[in-house]
């Protein structure tokens, strides 16, 4: 079986992957929170992961991966679009969690296995909750539950590699005088009448940030799974607060084996900021006419573990390239396999540069077969299916031939003649003739049209008088 080597966080090395079971490989990587449009730099973990999820489900077989991402559906971002916009919270997330599954979708993502909303799991976050307490790993002030991180204070910090104390001289910390300790973190906190809120031994409230994925992926996942993902940006305090109330929680577990980061996202050369001018959501790119297909690529041309760098030149470039491959592998049997070296570069810390930069070699030897075959395991779409690539084909073989609308024209029109005049029968068997070539046809008030499929052939127009 093939090898997978993924870079551990937790234990800053590339390790060999080896499942707990591998009739179950299970990963979790944390989602959105849902109160507006995903940006370029919530798409960069998708894609990632979804790499990750296509290289297990080849590795192991699909129906032995479960993948798991979750929605933040209650949290004060949400809260505050409500009471900006004046429109229901449900109705808000609703909304939204649907804008990112479609933008998603046209990045070329599968869906996981499992997309649990927070909000479904509030009670296993109250029974979590009350556990930690009643193992005096939490406890409660004013309303309010905290995680008491000197608890844990010999291992918490060890996926961020910085000790306690360093990260109370270093980091933002909320101070509340009701903390035993600045680093205890909100499990649970009271709601006012205009809040969402569930009723728990701690009064009326809502969950804190962290626990909720807790709670969900050893729902979904058990005390102990394989792979927990999500940017760098989530390290500290997220995942590391994760780790400390999971492993409190469930001791006889150790959460997640192996921990996967990506690097964070850059806007030509300089951080996404709307005050730059330079923050995109990924559906700004796509109402720009760039494909869903191009900004996948433009992603996976840098390594996981690096800063990327989206600027208009690579997705220039990206479209190029996988316009010159949609000619080569289009029609082409799609039946092969992913060549060897190609499985082999991503079990290597997913090198999607490196795979790219094989793909480019297959398309100089035009080996169509496992080019197409390379697409299909990073997720780019078959030349088949590709609109853009379709109306692009479409124009280049009119172009490449001067006649074509003095020959279709007339074809055209005598098609609606016959139409008019109710000569049905003759109007079929033109249309038929005409549609052999490769075009559907179709009246609008505009007139008779004409519209390229897969296997449209102007120079088949030539026997058609």
């Amino acid at each position: 079986m093939t090898t997978i080597k993924l870079h551990n966080t937790r234990t800053r090395r590339k390790e060999e992957f080896a499942p707990i079971d591998p009739d179950n490989v299970r990963m979790y990587v944390c989602g959105p929170t849902v109160y507006d449009r995903a940006h370029l730099g919530n798409a960069r973990p998708v894609v990632v992961f979804d790499v990750l999820y296509r290289l297990l489900r080849h590795v192991y077989g699909a129906d032995h991966v479960t993948y798991v991402r979750n929605f933040t559906d209650v949290d004060d971002k949400i809260n505050a679009r409500a009471a900006e916009s004046g429109r229901p919270i449900g109705d808000i997330t609703a909304e939204t969690t649907q804008w990112f599954l479609d933008d998603m979708a046209a990045l070329g993502a599968l869906e996981p296995d499992h997309m649990p909303r927070a909000t479904q799991y509030i009670p296993q976050m109250v029974a979590m909750i009350e556990d930690l307490i009643a193992k005096g790993h939490a406890y409660e002030a004013e309303g309010h539950v905290l995680f008491a991180v000197d608890s844990w204070k010999e291992h918490y910090g060890q996926l961020s590699g910085r000790s306690v104390d360093d990260m109370i001289a270093g980091a933002r910390v909320e101070v509340a005088p009701y903390k035993k300790n600045p680093m205890d973190f909100v499990l649970w906190k009271p709601s006012s009448a205009d809040l969402p809120g569930w009723d728990s031994p701690w009064g009326r409230g809502r969950p804190g940030w962290h626990i909720e994925c807790s709670a969900m992926s050893y729902e979904l996942l058990g005390a102990s799974f394989d792979i927990h993902g999500g940017g760098n940006d989530l390290m500290f305090p997220h995942h590391e607060n994760e780790i400390a109330q999971s492993c409190c929680a469930h001791p006889e577990g150790r959460f997640a084996n192996v921990w996967l980061h990506n690097e964070m996202l850059q806007v030509e050369g300089k951080k996404m900021s709307k005050s730059l001018g330079n923050f995109f959501t990924v559906r700004d790119l796509l109402d720009q006419g760039i494909p869903g297909e191009v900004i996948r690529f433009v992603f996976l041309s840098t390594h996981y573990r690096k800063p990327m760098d989206w600027t208009e030149k690579k997705a220039r470039e990206a479209r190029q390239t996988l316009k010159t491959w949609f000619s080569i592998t289009d029609g082409t049997c799609a039946d092969a396999a992913a060549p060897a070296v190609v499985i082999e570069l991503l079990s290597n810390d997913l090198n999607t540069s490196g795979v790219i930069a094989e793909m480019h070699g297959m398309a100089a030897r035009s080996e169509a077969s496992a080019l197409k075959a390379s697409m299909r395991l990073l997720g780019l779409p078959d030349a088949e299916t590709v609109e853009w690539f379709r109306e692009a084909a479409f124009s280049s073989a009119v172009s490449n031939m001067p006649d074509f609308l003095d020959r279709l024209d007339p074809l055209l029109r005598r098609w609606q003649d016959l139409r008019s005049a109710k000569k049905y029968a003759e109007a079929d068997a033109l249309k038929q003739r005409i549609e052999a070539c490769g075009l559907k046809l179709s009246v609008s008030h505009a007139g008779p049209e004409a519209e390229p499929t897969d296997e449209f052939d102007p120079a088949k127009l030539e026997g058609l008088a």
